[in-house]
């Protein structure tokens, strides 16, 4: 096209030649549009993992908080449950109510310091 146009035929006429330049470059404008296209295309696949690869780190995330928030409440279920001679503060008027304050207190600790660690 653009041979055609550096050294055109001598039974084109000048109209014809100026319709002729302005559609190749109109043309050209579509193929480098085309190509920038291209460019973002091959690029997405790239962005999709990386969006999906944020998504899996983020659920990851919160099922390592809910674990770690159940665990000292596991931990002294599992303990205060057994059946044996001995259980702290069974006894104790006040017994059940230091144990859940012990349990939410190590609650407490767990989560501030997932968070804490979240944000730094």
């Amino acid at each position: 096209m653009f041979r055609l146009l550096q050294k055109p035929p001598a039974w084109v006429a000048e109209v014809d030649l100026q319709e002729l330049r302005q559609s190749t470059e109109e043309f050209n404008v579509a193929i480098t549009d085309m190509a920038a296209l291209q460019e973002r295309i091959k690029l997405l696949p790239g962005e999709i993992a990386g969006r999906a690869a944020e998504q899996n780190n983020r659920t990851l995330f919160v099922l390592t908080m809910v674990t770690v928030l159940a665990l000292p409440i596991n931990i002294i279920v599992g303990l205060l449950g057994m059946n044996v001679c001995g259980i702290p503060l069974a006894e104790h008027p006040w017994g059940f109510w230091i144990v859940v304050a012990i349990v939410g207190a190590f609650s407490v600790v767990a989560g501030g310091l997932a968070l804490s660690r979240k944000r730094g």
